[in-house]
């Protein structure tokens, strides 16, 4: 029991609220209240170029689903999250496969791949805008010297290329991070299982599927659910090189927050797609959460 200056006792649990009772405020006023206010400021008509808004119900939700941008913002996300997803979650985990081999090298290629995962993604967006110029990019420097082009092709002004592009650097990004994890994975598995695997006859490929595989599944779960709410709420890179170009080809949900807040300071239409976008991060989340629940 903890006494009091004034003789009066407090439990435990009652200590225990106490010492919370810090976070829990700083929570509220950091994190609880912009959140309860962006969902308040989706029911209005607020704008940055005017104090005075009214209070409109769901027009704004009503307009936002009923815009032809928005559905192509909600696709444009969607390809972009699987894209970034599983790309680097396939080839991270064909490299963790690689490096688990344990051949001699193998931990200096493990440190060097995790050099451009520490690298600030707005420095990545840059230096894959200056590999994908259309005019003295690397790409079509050596895509001309091999002859298989003539001339360059802007990669990243072309609607059909640029969330490619995007993908592609953002896989080169996340490489390491999915490596590292499922490395992990891999590494946990009994070699006593695999060694079983091996005597009952099973070659490399049906050891793997057989016995490796669901040996890290729930790891390998975790990690994919963990890329898609990162890649869905991802805003550096893609904004970095394109900005959301060309012609909205690149424009996902957190882009077309920003755009909308602070472009066209439309605040409401803003906390309009905010809201609809944290309730796709919430429908991640909670599946991450009952994955790490079964998993324990």
């Amino acid at each position: 029991m903890n006494k009091l200056k004034n003789g009066g006792r407090l439990t435990n649990g009652q200590v225990g609220v106490l010492l919370i009772i810090p976070g829990l405020a700083v929570f509220a006023a950091i994190i609880l209240y912009p959140f309860v206010d962006a969902i308040l400021m989706s029911f209005t008509n607020r704008s940055m170029l005017t104090p005075n808004y009214e209070w409109v119900q769901l027009d704004n939700y009503i307009k936002v689903f009923k815009d032809p941008y928005f559905v192509k913002t909600l696709i444009t996300t969607l390809l972009f999250v699987l894209g970034s997803t599983i790309l680097p979650f396939t080839l991270g985990l064909i490299w963790a496969i690689i490096l688990n081999q344990g051949f001699r090298g193998a931990e200096f290629l493990r440190g060097v791949t995790l050099v451009n995962w520490i690298i600030p993604g707005t420095a990545i967006g840059f230096l894959w805008t200056w590999i994908f110029n259309g005019q003295y990019g690397i790409l079509n420097s050596i895509l001309e010297a091999l002859g298989i082009l003539e001339t360059g092709i802007p990669w990243l002004g072309q609607t059909n290329t640029a969330l490619l592009c995007v993908v592609i650097a953002r896989t080169w990004q996340m490489l390491p991070w999915y490596m590292a994890f499922l490395l992990g994975g891999l590494q946990s598995v009994s070699l006593d299982q695999v060694e079983a695997a091996h005597i009952d006859g099973a070659n490399n490929w049906q050891t793997f599927w057989k016995v490796i595989l669901p040996g890290m599944k729930q790891t390998a779960i975790l990690v994919f659910i963990l890329g898609l709410i990162g890649n869905l709420q991802h805003f550096d890179l893609p904004w970095t090189m394109t900005q959301g170009g060309p012609a909205r080809a690149t424009t996902t949900l957190s882009i077309e927050v920003y755009t909308t807040a602070f472009k066209n300071w439309n605040m409401g239409k803003a906390a309009t797609v905010g809201t609809i976008w944290a309730v796709l991060l919430a429908c991640f989340s909670f599946v991450y959460l009952r994955k790490v629940n079964e998993s324990d």
